[in-house]
């Protein structure tokens, strides 16, 4: 039996339904879990700026050892 004008406008419509309650729903969940992606970015930046601190900072101490005579 095939589909007349109406059933395919009927399915028609309920795709493009389904389809914008589907993008919402991911809209929805998106949108915090970019925020939390974005604050972790901004954790881990720090924390490479601290570490690359510290590695600075004890490279400049062994060096520094390494240069004085031992007691």
């Amino acid at each position: 039996m095939p589909l007349t004008n109406e059933d395919k406008l009927w399915i028609d419509g309920r795709l493009e339904s389904l389809e914008t309650r589907l993008l919402t729903a991911f809209q929805q969940w998106a949108s915090p879990v970019e925020s939390r992606m974005n604050s972790n970015r901004a954790a881990l930046r720090e924390f490479d700026i601290t570490l690359e601190a510290l590695q600075s900072r004890v490279k400049t101490l062994e060096e520094r050892s390494l240069r004085q005579p031992p007691h």
